[in-house]
């Protein structure tokens, strides 16, 4: 069982939880939390051996809890997920790799591209491809059929494995805290377009990759993965571009198992992240 619980912060708050599972006879095996002193906010991820009522187990943590208290429990064991991407195949290629194999912690629904060149690996996979094109499409229009793939499904996330189309504010509010990116940078440096090229011309030693949640900020929603390699004289911009694949892939793997375990709170801008 996972009790995830987020609240104002307040003297007691883990002896008076943990009266309440040791009452449901719940043997805790992980226990994580944190308190952002600056917005006096407190969470606590709490993973047990077993299992109670899930309803009333809710009920009694909620009641020694400040009334804006936030309580989850057991979510979802398995994630449902959409993918969206354009050309890039190196993201979604680890995706389906994990999902065929059963280790991604989520189930591929489909996958959507603005772009028809990765349909063929997607129907490797078995995995339905639906093309919806920009180019054939005002932006409210092509929004609107994305929209209608996604809500057919119901997933939990939307994961941007290099889908390369700013999402309109309308439908980034649809699914808050549930669209994933990855960024081709250690954020906030080079947001936006070409990042590599912006690396190379500025001449850095570090170059890097960020996961996390998009909002209407390009680029600045809340971080859930970064990951840094270093780089010198010798790289070319493509040769950048290369190596920044490979962090790519292993940041975004890296941040969608941190939200598939529910290891990540979400408050106003920031996360907290129990690894």
């Amino acid at each position: 069982m996972i009790i995830l619980i987020q609240s104002i912060d307040r003297v007691g708050l883990v002896a008076a939880i943990s009266g309440i599972t040791a009452k449901h006879g719940l043997n805790i095996i992980s226990l994580r939390e944190h308190v952002d002193k600056v917005e006096n906010r407190f969470f606590m991820r709490i993973e047990t051996e077993n299992d109670t009522a899930a309803p009333v187990l809710e009920t009694e943590i909620k009641s020694v809890l400040p009334q804006d208290a936030l309580v989850t429990i057991d979510p979802r064991p398995e994630k449902k997920i959409i993918v969206m991407v354009t050309k890039e195949y190196h993201c979604l290629a680890d995706i389906l790799v994990r999902n065929y194999f059963g280790t991604l912690g989520a189930s591929v629904q489909c996958v959507i591209g603005n772009h028809n060149v990765l349909e063929n690996i997607c129907t490797r996979f078995d995995v339905p491809f639906h093309l919806v094109s920009h180019e054939e499409h005002d932006r409210q229009a092509f929004e609107e059929k994305i929209i209608r793939i996604i809500d057919g499904h119901q997933p939990d996330y939307i994961v941007l494995a290099k889908f390369m189309r700013i999402l309109s504010p309308g439908f980034v509010k649809q699914y808050p805290t549930r669209i994933i990116n990855i960024h081709h940078s250690f954020l906030p440096a080079f947001a936006g377009a070409h990042p590599y090229r912006q690396a190379f011309e500025r001449g850095v030693k570090l170059i890097g990759a960020t996961s996390h949640f998009v909002t209407n900020e390009l680029d600045e929603g809340p971080i859930i993965a970064q990951q840094v390699i270093p780089v010198n004289h010798s790289f070319t911009a493509a040769g950048m571009m290369k190596a920044g694949q490979e962090i790519e892939v292993s940041v975004l793997a890296r941040a969608l198992r941190l939200v598939f375990t529910d290891r990540v709170f979400v408050y106003e801008n920031k996360t907290v992240v129990f690894e």
